[in-house]
């Protein structure tokens, strides 16, 4: 049986971080057996904050600037719609298949060692898809998509480790740094192509550059980093039982299968009602853009709030209209509802990270956590382009899949409201935070 049952208030609040509020700090746990690796001092804050922000940077320009050239590629290669879309579900599939093994990869090698590897992984992934053909791509995809699996995973434990007292601003900014990466493929991808004389496959392979460079700053950061002794496994809440835990999951699923649907279609969607291919990559470009702005508000919003479950749900509400706007609403308006539709999505993208964090005592369980909803998660999400290429092929046109985008979002309301419970994860009865 699940555990869901609200209790006792949480006792033990700052036992690591003295002084701390309880909604900042999120009440560290120690035990014997679980490392605890204290907060970078401040002298290195600034560094690791700021590699954190650009290696986020780099995580999502593999599925836009795919999307942006989708046409493209379709015509160059022979594909049909159907099976083009397996370009876009691949590497959404790999973040859930490959997830699980963040963990286990961080407890022998450490989180930054695994981090560092893992960019070089994700850098010849990236660049695989310059040689253009068919294989290729899906080995560049396969490869970028198991890389950005497991960074995705380590970076919400490394900001509740290394910055508890700055957990809303990080989150912020991290996830900001997801949507900018995506708005800079989505805006830049096609103009790249047409420098190049028309050659998407170097277009595409060209966004290996930002990778090498965030290698390189990495790189003395993780071969200085003080490794944790993997002592005895702490045994920590059951998650896979825990219906709070499924909640969260299923939020970050949900907001996944819209967001991933908004990289790899809209611009599609776009140019089927007669835009141009750099008119419609712009206007996702703007869309996502607007998601930092979000990406920064709706974890401030949230933490200051009781629960979020309002909230939550009110930013689905926004991503899927908006959505609906620009597949049916007039082309005159569509820089209003690119807005809108970016601003619900990016909120999403945030919330979705800082339910991870809020519902976990302490970075051990917010490791597990992110583990968990980012595996299931995302293999749950990468149905939901697939689904959108198999109507788009059987009706040939993209408004079949409107219903599509409003029961996602449905759903991923009721598990936001789930999620956004003032409750905490725990080995017995789930604990109300301050202030809930």
């Amino acid at each position: 049986m699940m555990d869901d049952h609200p209790g006792e208030p949480a006792d033990n609040a700052g036992a690591l971080f003295p002084g701390l509020p309880l909604v900042e700090a999120e009440a560290a746990h120690p035990s014997p057996d679980r490392p605890i690796v204290p907060p970078a001092r401040n002298g290195s804050r600034v560094l690791l904050g700021t590699s954190l922000v650009l290696i986020a940077l780099n995580l999502r320009p593999v599925f836009s600037s795919l999307a942006a050239l989708l046409p493209e590629i379709e015509r160059s290669t022979g594909l049909e719609p159907g099976a083009a879309s397996l370009m876009t579900t691949l590497p959404v599939l790999c973040l859930g298949v490959f997830a699980p093994f963040a963990p286990r990869l961080a407890r022998r090698f450490g989180d930054e060692r695994t981090i560092l590897v893992l960019l070089a992984v994700l850098g010849l992934g990236t660049a695989l898809r310059g040689l253009g053909s068919i294989p290729f791509l899906l080995a560049g995809a396969t490869l970028a998509g198991a890389s950005i699996a497991v960074v995705n995973v380590l970076l919400p434990g490394l900001v509740k480790r290394d910055f508890p007292d700055r957990i809303a601003p990080m989150t912020g900014l991290f996830t900001m740094a997801l949507s900018a990466g995506a708005a800079a493929a989505a805006g830049f991808t096609v103009p790249i192509a047409q420098s190049l004389k028309g050659d998407w496959a170097l277009a595409l392979a060209s966004w290996a550059v930002p990778v090498v460079l965030v290698f390189v700053l990495w790189a003395p950061q993780a071969l200085h980093a003080v490794k944790v002794r993997p002592g005895t496994r702490a045994q920590g809440p059951g998650l896979w039982r825990n219906k709070l835990a499924w909640q969260v999951t299923f939020f970050m699923g949900l907001q996944s299968a819209l967001a991933y649907c908004i990289f790899g279609y809209l611009a599609p969607i776009l140019r089927e009602r007669g835009m141009s291919g750099a008119s419609a990559g712009l206007v996702v470009s703007v869309s996502v853009l607007v998601q930092c702005a979000a990406c920064l508000l709706a974890p401030t919003v949230a933490m200051r709030r009781p629960d979020q479950r309002v909230v939550n749900a009110a930013f689905f509400a926004l991503a899927c209209g908006g959505l609906l706007a620009c597949m049916f609403a007039p082309l005159s308006g569509i820089w209003l509802w690119a807005i809108l539709q970016g601003f619900g999505q990016g909120g999403l993208i945030a919330l979705a990270m800082t339910a991870i964090v809020l519902r976990s005592p302490d970075a051990f369980v917010t490791a597990r956590l992110s583990g968990m909803a980012q595996s299931v998660g995302y293999t749950l999400a990468s149905l939901a382009p697939l689904l959108v290429g198999v109507l788009r092929g059987a009706t040939g046109s993209y408004a079949a899949v409107a219903g599509l985008f409003v029961a996602i979002s449905l759903l991923g309301a009721w598990s936001g409201i789930g999620a956004g419970r003032a409750i905490e994860i725990t080995p017995g009865p789930e604990r109300r935070r301050a202030g809930g």
